[in-house]
């Protein structure tokens, strides 16, 4: 396995993406919630479908949020083995945390994937409907 020592300042600058990374993560999760309540609340009859897209999309953001939580503690704690000086280590800790965050970033493509999947179809139902108001 091939360990490149870093500087503290290489996981230092992960600090700012990692971070509002994890606020995008939960504004999505905040938006997925209200639409949830808001399916709960009205008087329509909510398909099975919908159920499944919207507990699929949860669990993925969940796991997003995790995954993106510990690659920050991760690159914290990376920093703090290397301040103590042990660089190879503190390397191979930030390695993991980068790992943890391409994770995290791929299983965000998947949730935008499905929740793009559920919108199409939601409108390819609206067009079959030209009564509806637009």
């Amino acid at each position: 396995m091939f360990v490149q020592s870093i500087s503290l300042t290489t996981p230092a600058l992960m600090f700012p993406a990692i971070s509002l990374l994890l606020l995008a993560y939960t504004n999505r999760f905040f938006s997925l919630a209200a639409l949830i309540r808001n399916l709960s609340s009205d008087d329509k009859p909510v398909k099975q479908a919908q159920i499944h897209n919207l507990s699929q999309r949860i669990k993925i953001i969940r796991r997003m949020q995790e995954a993106g939580v510990i690659s920050f503690a991760l690159c914290v704690l990376c920093m703090l083995i290397i301040y103590l000086g042990f660089n190879k280590v503190g390397s191979a800790v930030f390695g993991l945390s980068l790992a943890l965050l391409l994770y995290s970033l791929v299983l965000s493509v998947v949730e935008i994937r499905i929740s793009v999947d559920a919108l199409n179809i939601h409108l390819q139902q609206m067009g079959q409907h030209p009564d509806k108001d637009a």
